[in-house]
């Protein structure tokens, strides 16, 4: 079996080609390949009769998950240059996704429609999407409060912050991830706006923990930024490993997200 090692923007991933043989790894051997292999998520390529391939994730602590772009532009890399194709699809268990080839090298993934109903985050109970009631420290003057949320095949919890480095992220972020209001767990954003095109952020990603980068989250803060008017509908996302061009679109309402891919190394196992 083939094994690829990739990262996008620095969000890092252990791709395994799949297509041909059976890859059903339990959650302690996704966590000790994590663990080997430095990834923050692994990915197995399988089969699909309509697509051109099914894109199977789980992220570093042996869980099963539905979507993560970074992975999509990496998978989609990897087709682009094996069929030669000037576009190709990846189904997910989230959604089918669309990869193409952008300029200088880069990525753009087709990462579909923002879902923005409480049901679809999900929440607990009914709240407004654009600031639900979640406080972190003292109630009277909370470390965090009301975050955005938003599901992009994966829930987001977007806070708006003046500056992402006042904030001890791996200490906070894990108190929202399973904050009761979140039945399913969520990604954790903490989002500055530099400007009405750029948004500096830094993600905990749900299950995987901080990473230097996260594709959907990226996709998160510009819908919940535009939403709020902090930003245009199309804007350059700083992560701790690069940048991202994220683009949602008014004529489809479907969200684009162009970046870099490396491949570090290719194996068989």
């Amino acid at each position: 079996m083939k094994v690829w090692k990739m990262n996008g923007a620095g969000n890092a991933f252990a791709i395994f080609d799949a297509r041909s043989t059976s890859f059903v790894p339990s959650a302690d051997q996704v966590r000790q390949i994590a663990e080997d292999l430095k990834a923050d998520q692994i990915i197995a390529l399988e089969r699909d009769v309509a697509r051109d391939v099914f894109m199977r994730i789980w992220n570093a602590d042996g869980s099963e998950v539905s979507a993560c772009g970074n992975a999509t532009r990496c998978v989609g890399k990897l087709l682009l240059d094996e069929t030669g194709k000037s576009q190709v699809t990846i189904q997910t268990e989230a959604d089918m996704l669309k990869a193409f080839n952008a300029e200088n090298g880069l990525i753009t993934v087709d990462m579909g429609s923002p879902l923005m109903g409480w049901e679809d985050i999900p929440l607990s109970e009914k709240m407004d999407v654009r600031g639900v009631d979640v406080k972190i420290g003292p109630m009277d003057n909370p470390i965090l409060s009301r975050p955005a949320v938003v599901s992009m095949g994966n829930p987001h919890a977007v806070f708006f912050v003046n500056d992402v480095n006042d904030y001890d992220i791996p200490a906070l972020g894990p108190l929202v991830e399973w904050h009761p209001t979140f039945p399913e767990g969520t990604n954790v954003g903490f989002a500055q706006v530099l400007d009405r095109q750029t948004i500096r952020l830094r993600v905990w990603e749900r299950g995987a923990g901080l990473t230097r980068a996260c594709g959907t989250g990226a996709c998160a803060a510009l819908v919940c930024a535009a939403r709020a008017k902090l930003t245009g509908r199309k804007a350059k996302v700083i992560v701790d490993g690069g940048e991202l061009l994220i683009e949602w679109r008014e004529s489809d309402d479907r969200v684009y997200m162009t970046g870099p891919v490396e491949l570090e190394f290719e194996t068989e196992i």
